[in-house]
Order: C-alpha cells, then structure tokens, then sequence
C-alpha cells in the first residue's frame, strides 16, 4: 500500500518522503525522498520529519490473525508510539493512521492494539485522521471476494445492516484513495474514516 500511495501523492503533486531500512531504498518509487531508519525507533527518524505538514503511518504486521498477539504488541503498537510522538516533536499538523473497524467479533487482540494507538494519538491534540478499514484487498488478498454475496444479503437486513457495512471489504485503490484525499485534506480535531467513507461516501467527524 505504501508504494502505491507514494506514487499517488507524487502523481498529485505532493512532496513526499519515506522511511525505510537501511538497503531498501531502491524499491521506492521515483520522485519521493528517502529517510533511512527504523520505524520502532523514533530516534533513527525524528530528526528527518521536517519540514512537514503531514505524517502518513502504514507500518503494521502483514496478514494479521490471532496468532500474531506478541507481533502486534511489538510491531503495530511500537511503529504506532515511535510514530506519533517523533511526529508530535516534529511539530506536525496532521496525522493520518491506518486503523482497523471496530467492534469487530473477531481478531481481539489486533484491534485492541490499534485502540491503543488511536488513543495515544489523540492524547497528542494532533489533528488526525484515522482510517478504520476491515478487510482490504488487493494482490495475494482476494479470497475474501467471494463473501460478497453474503455482505449484500446482510446490508438487506436491518439487524445486520450496519455491522456489515463496517465490516465491509474495501480495495487497495479505494485505500489509497482515501489516504491520499487524506492528505489533501486535513481536519481540524479527529477525522475517523470508516469502510462507506473509504469506498467514496460521506467523511463523518468526530
């Protein structure tokens, strides 16, 4: 998704810079500027944010499930903590987190690391927006394609309406659309983006 949101922020005339490892540079796409360093480290970063107006926060264990509980604690909660406060020294106006959709009745412990982090972040006063995608897909993430009929069914009913409508599945384009109208646009207070939003709909504040 990073790749992806890089290019089309370049593409709409936005000066982008990434993190990424030591050795890892080549795989950017042009026209965006490197910073080398570790996300769980704000020290190898923090001095590299500015000038800048918005911190875009994609890290995260790739194919979450329930086994993975140590992994999100260390990876998605330490990305996220390193993240926000190098961003809030940095004096940066806008944060803009991927989040997951919640409630939710499964994945417990990924969604309650991803709490976490939204909290910390609003504890900053940093006007934010916050994206609460379910499933996205995209390449090796399809198979959930399939459940689409179910999800139509369950929009029929009113009971079921609006859990499936959170849980909704969204696409990569639609992500990176949303990021990058994210980024054109940032709120005054916290912005949460949820799955209609992020498929085209309304914003909602908060």
């Amino acid at each position: 998704m990073g790749r992806r949101l890089i290019a089309e922020l370049v593409r709409r005339g936005i000066s982008v810079k990434a993190l990424v490892r030591s050795g890892s540079k080549r795989k950017l796409p042009s026209g965006c500027a490197a910073v080398t360093g570790d996300a769980l480290d704000k020290n190898s970063f923090a001095s590299q944010i500015a000038p800048a107006d918005t911190f875009v926060q994609l890290v995260g264990v790739t194919h979450p499930n329930p086994s993975k509980k140590n992994e999100f604690q260390a990876v998605d909660l330490g990305s996220a903590k390193a993240a926000i406060e190098a961003a809030r020294e940095a004096g940066i106006k806008h944060f803009v987190y991927v989040s997951v959709a919640q409630p939710a009745p499964v994945m417990k412990y990924y969604i309650e690391v991803r709490a976490k982090a939204e909290a910390m972040l609003r504890e900053t006063g940093m006007n934010a927006t916050i994206l609460r995608p379910w499933y996205v897909l995209g390449p090796g993430r399809r198979w959930p394609i399939f459940l689409k009929p179910m999800y139509w069914l369950m929009e029929q009913i009113p009971s079921t309406r609006e859990s499936a409508r959170r849980l909704g599945l969204v696409t990569i384009d639609q992500m990176v659309g949303a990021l990058a109208r994210a980024v054109e646009n940032p709120p005054r207070g916290v912005r949460i983006v949820s799955v209609p939003e992020i498929r085209g709909e309304s914003v909602s504040l908060s």
